[in-house]
């Protein structure tokens, strides 16, 4: 298997690790009650499943992220040469880092780390002992309510089948859990974004919140409704593990940029 064989099997893995960090967190909310965030649900893998569990999830997440932030850098999703296409090469970095702080945190837990607490809030907490936090942080909370909207705008027009080989696309089970998935997605991004405007405006990083935030901030059955979107998000990554077009990291050109040449 070359280079490329191994990285197209490892972005595979990590798209149904993402999935299964979905499946758990809406679990959780539905049968426990409970609201928590991708981290929280590797947290509650890794108690249940062991390190076998926890390796397998962070090379699954080490391998989204560097796919995330190859098509960031190099795009090779082929995003369009327009402000949309530019916005969708930044989305891809900020998942990209999203992604990797998460497998770092799997690490911290394979080491026997102590859990962290809230990341969103943490963030906030650090980026308000900065120069014009506030303003970083209100930028920030701007950058996931249009997150939040294009998530809902791919519910609405169902582009996000185009990554998928044709004969699935098809499919009514793709259509319907992916359009379930990022409406839920979407609501649960502009909820936090509210969240961090508020945080940044008052200048109090208890207010910012991820998407466990989210979640406890929706009564019910909301709350219930929007677990079940990210169930459906959970099962359509799990498709696109199988079932998404993926093409070649430039691992080459990568190199050069850094500077290194293969013998």
């Amino acid at each position: 298997m070359n280079t490329q064989a191994r990285l197209t099997t490892l972005t595979r893995v990590g798209f149904a690790t993402r999935g299964l960090l979905y499946l758990v967190i809406a679990f959780l909310v539905v049968r426990a009650g409970r609201a928590e965030d991708p981290s929280g649900a590797l947290r509650y893998l890794g108690q249940g499943g062991g390190k076998v569990l926890l390796i397998i999830m962070t090379t699954g997440l080490l391998a989204y992220s560097l796919w995330r932030l190859s098509d960031a850098a190099f795009n090779i999703e082929r995003h369009a040469a327009d402000r949309k296409g530019a916005m969708e090469r930044v989305g891809a970095a900020a998942s990209g880092v999203v992604h990797l702080l998460l497998a770092w945190q799997a690490i911290r837990l394979l080491r026997g780390a102590a859990s962290a607490g809230d990341g969103t809030r943490e963030g906030a907490r650090t980026a308000l002992q900065l120069p014009a936090g506030g303003t970083l942080i209100v930028v920030a909370g701007l950058i996931l309510i249009s997150v939040g909207v294009i998530q809902l705008i791919k519910a609405i027009k169902g582009t996000f089948l185009r990554h998928l080989e044709p004969q699935v696309a098809q499919r009514v089970w793709a259509q319907w859990s992916g359009r379930a998935g990022y409406a839920a997605r979407g609501l649960v991004f502009l909820i936090s974004g509210y969240s961090l405007l508020k945080a940044g405006f008052h200048e109090k990083a208890g207010e910012a919140g991820g998407t466990a935030q989210a979640l406890s901030w929706l009564s019910s059955p909301m709350d219930t409704v929007v677990a079940v979107g990210l169930f459906a998000f959970g099962l359509f990554s799990l498709i696109e593990a199988r079932f998404r077009i993926l093409h070649d990291v430039p691992v080459d050109k990568a190199a050069r940029r850094a500077g290194i040449t293969r013998a």
